[in-house]
């Protein structure tokens, strides 16, 4: 099997996918060409060269670094905080504050719903690989159930009917032993894809049809993420790097699974210590809560959102899959309509905007209106500071907004 990467100059580079074992059950800124002057003086024939570009400066930042100064200085949770800031030709800004680092490692929530979705659709644009997020899973899975006949396409936009998190991540739900917990089990015993058997296979009493209602999260997630594996016939980690960990060179991308230490400890969690060796879980990972990173590799990837899907020179997306992940799919319910596009909140307040937030504080964001990505990195594991990177956002953005379109005055 090979899998492609489309490079600028629309040529492909091939690399042959590593044997796996089968899966247990278990902006160039814009620049003004050089203009010749008036004056007198002996004529001076053109050059011949290309023009040179006239750069605009940099933004300037600084109040949006002020911003997030002051609200850590007022908060009484966060010890630290960070944000880093992207355009279509890379990072424009990394600032941190407090006890963060640039290297540090967080555990993102539900901020990994992005790059999760992210790879998923690079799965899908590889034509060497047999898998569409338009078919229904049965398609791939070798195993049946009732779920069966969603697709994955629906799992990630939160449409699938399948109960969401505030049943299947609930600690009344998991403390019952009921299956579909099984997307935050640790325990050796459960597989990434015998998790994903046990979800198909088991209705929840507040199923709907498929298409019918806005449901955020929970389980049908996992069964997307084990559809994926199984179709790549690899695990989540190893399809995650070869999609974009390898290609985009990132350092520190994994999922795991740390829910189950949470639920029972009362939402206190201790054992992370910022390594990938310390995460819990990553036989049986979360697909949609599951990911830890840095600053500077979340920022590689929201990049590729903002450059038609390339790391380098090579395409890891096709532009008509960005597309599809900022295109509102949850309104279009009739049950909870909800803007959501596939791992993207869509701002009705602030059109143009995308955001995917975590319960431990991080989110990211698309602001389409500046060209802007960005990531805000909280590591509060208590849920005391659930929502708090959307609350600094709220008063950055506009800050950012600024700063960006200055530059052009």
């Amino acid at each position: 099997m090979f899998s492609r990467y489309r490079n600028r100059n629309n040529s492909f580079n091939y690399n042959i996918k590593k044997l796996k074992l089968p899966l247990l059950l278990a902006l160039t800124p814009f620049g003004l060409a050089a203009c010749g002057g008036g004056g007198g003086g002996d004529y001076t024939a053109p050059s011949l060269s290309a023009p040179t570009a006239i750069p605009f400066p940099p933004a300037d930042y600084s109040a949006v670094d002020a911003a997030f100064q002051e609200f850590l200085d007022n908060h009484e949770v966060l010890d630290g905080i960070s944000y880093v800031l992207v355009d279509k030709e890379g990072t424009t800004h990394t600032a941190v504050f407090g006890d963060h680092t640039e290297d540090l490692v967080t555990i993102l929530a539900s901020t990994s719903k992005v790059p999760a979705v992210m790879a998923i659709l690079a799965l899908d644009d590889d034509p060497s690989v047999d898998f569409s997020i338009r078919e229904p899973v049965s398609e791939y899975l070798p195993f049946g159930g009732i779920y069966a006949d969603r697709t994955v396409e629906q799992m990630i936009s939160n449409t699938s009917g399948i109960p969401g998190l505030r049943v299947t991540l609930s600690p009344a739900y998991i403390a019952s032993g009921g299956v579909h917990g099984c997307q935050a089990s640790s325990q050796p015993f459960m597989t990434f894809e015998g998790c994903g058997q046990l979800i198909v296979s088991t209705e929840l009493p507040t199923t709907h049809p498929a298409g019918s209602i806005f449901d955020y999260g929970g389980s049908q997630w996992q069964v997307a993420g084990v559809t994926a594996s199984v179709a790549n016939n690899s695990s989540w980690n190893q399809l995650f790097d070869e999609y974009l960990g390898t290609p985009c060179g990132l350092d520190v991308f994994t999922f795991g699974n740390p829910y189950e230490e949470l639920i029972y400890s009362g939402f206190t969690y201790t054992s992370f210590d910022g390594t990938p060796a310390s995460l819990v879980g990553q036989h049986n990972p979360n697909i949609e809560g599951g990911g830890i990173t840095s600053l500077s590799d979340y920022a590689k990837l929201l990049q590729v959102l903002l450059n038609g899907g390339y790391c380098g020179s090579s395409q890891v997306l096709s532009q008509a899959s960005i597309d599809s992940m900022f295109a509102d799919k949850g309104s279009a319910v009739p049950i909870n309509p909800t803007p959501y596009g596939m791992g993207w909140w869509i701002s009705t307040e602030s059109p143009g905007l995308y955001t995917d937030g975590g319960m431990f504080g991080a989110v990211s964001f698309i602001d389409l209106n500046t060209g802007i990505g960005g990531f805000i990195a909280i590591d509060d594991y208590s849920r005391r500071a659930s929502g708090q990177g959307g609350a600094i956002l709220r008063t950055a953005l506009p800050l950012i907004q600024e700063a960006v379109r200055a530059r052009y005055e």
